[in-house]
């Protein structure tokens, strides 16, 4: 297989791995997104992943039951290192190696998060999970995602939902949204479109890192993406 790109950052929701349930971790989904790693990781591919926890916990949500917003935060953060190592004994049982990097210390279960650590283990072809977000409150997955993916130098952020791309409005409620194939991030904030909170989308605009939205939940459509298949939406230039 051609390869259109070298290296990748994939984003991953955490309520993605719910599957049908509500809450927790389903799996039969777990094992889905293990294969379509693997399927990419052998095609040569180095892949990094960012993995939400809102099937665990969402920081904002526990500010209405009396927890303050930093701690929530932080909960949320250790969510994300469940969900780290689950999907790391998901790829080490499917054959691949695997280091979970999280910008929290906690030496017992993974590394601490150093960049050229990281890219060292991107080029001996080692699936890098990074949890914990950036490490900090106030930031999202999502903004962990575009920065760890600057920092090793990603080519693309492959953000893993359970929509097929961008739309005009959400699909889910408006029939009548349409899909766009290719979307520039000056035209994503005009038409004030939700591909990621405002500070990531910055990120990866200011650093020209494009971004592909689509559908984690098709089997196949990963290895389609790889290897430069139009799938989703690619958001990218002025």
């Amino acid at each position: 297989m051609s390869l259109k790109y070298k290296r990748i950052l994939l984003k991953l929701s955490g309520e993605a791995l719910m599957g049908n349930q509500n809450f927790g971790i389903d799996p039969t989904r777990l094992q889905q997104y293990a294969k379509d790693i693997k399927t990419a990781s052998d095609a040569g591919v180095q892949i990094a992943i960012v993995i939400g926890g809102g099937n665990i916990f969402r920081g904002m949500s526990g500010v209405g039951s009396g927890i303050d917003r930093a701690q929530g935060d932080y909960m949320g953060m250790l969510a994300t290192v469940i969900n780290g190592m689950a999907l790391q004994s998901a790829l080490e049982n499917v054959g691949l190696y695997t280091r979970l990097l999280s910008a929290i210390k906690m030496e017992q279960i993974c590394e601490p998060y150093i960049r050229r650590r990281a890219i060292r283990h991107l080029e001996k072809g080692r699936i890098v999970i990074f949890g914990a977000g950036t490490g900090n409150p106030y930031f999202t997955t999502d903004t962990a995602a575009s920065l760890r993916a600057i920092e090793v130098e990603a080519d693309v952020i492959l953000k893993g939902t359970r929509v097929d791309g961008v739309y005009t409005a959400d699909p889910e409620k408006d029939p009548t949204a349409t899909k766009f194939d290719t979307i520039t991030f000056r035209e994503v904030i005009s038409r004030n479109l939700n591909v990621m909170d405002m500070t990531a989308f910055t990120l990866c605009e200011e650093n020209n890192l494009p971004i592909i939205v689509f559908d984690m939940n098709k089997q196949g459509n990963l290895e389609k993406l790889i290897g430069g298949e139009n799938v989703g939406t690619l958001v990218a230039g002025k």
